[in-house]
């Protein structure tokens, strides 16, 4: 990515104010390119596992609430996606820089919505487990259009719900812990890089495949 800290000022002056921004164009295009391989080779293996709710021992397949699919990475085992990891660092390291909150890890999973899937308004962090600070979503949508579905719909505070598309290469970021969101009905199949910036360390290691 490699943008300088006038863009990064922006984009967390924007969240700070908002408790989201959206940031087009994210990764670099043989990066993205990259990560939408790894997605599909993922997917051949079948390696996908219908996503839960719920934190580590408490973890519930509703799937009146949610129905998407997640392959959990693993920057020790997910060779082939070093680039991506360091565009994770990247963004940390800015955040903890310029918004002061000492971030120390991440988790991120590919997440595949079916065509017919959706995930109800939520809170990505849960009383359990609170140290997801900001939520990161990459979008992989190769010519989404309108009627598609899938959108983001958020909740600020205080006003009115906003869609996000899920545009390809798009990037979301936005606060766990107020930001109420919802992904709506995909009418063909969604597919993103979706984590959270953590502050303590992630087990997601001793919990997943």
């Amino acid at each position: 990515m490699e943008r300088n800290e006038l863009f990064w000022v922006g984009v967390f002056d924007q969240m700070a104010q908002e408790d989201y921004v959206v940031i087009d164009n994210f990764l670099k295009e043989e990066l993205v390119t990259k990560v939408m391989d790894y997605f599909h080779q993922q997917e051949e293996k079948d390696v996908f596992q219908k996503a839960a709710i719920g934190s580590a021992g408490n973890e519930l397949v509703i799937n009146e609430v949610r129905g998407d699919y997640t392959f959990w990475l693993d920057q020790h085992r997910d060779l082939e996606l070093a680039e991506l990891f360091a565009a994770f660092d990247e963004v940390k390291s800015w955040i903890n820089r310029l918004c002061f909150l000492s971030l120390s890890d991440y988790e991120f999973h590919l997440a595949h919505y079916p065509k017919g899937s959706f995930y109800k308004r939520h809170l990505d962090q849960f009383s359990e487990r609170n140290n997801r600070m900001i939520s990161m979503i990459i979008y992989l949508n190769k010519g989404w259009k309108n009627g598609d579905g899938g959108e983001l719909r958020i909740y600020p505070e205080n006003a009115e719900a906003i869609n996000v598309e899920p545009l390809f290469n798009r990037c979301v970021l936005f606060r766990s812990d107020t930001l109420e969101h919802e992904v709506l009905t995909a009418h063909t199949d969604r597919r993103s890089v979706t984590g959270w910036m953590l502050y303590q360390p992630s087990i997601i290691a001793a919990i997943r495949p």
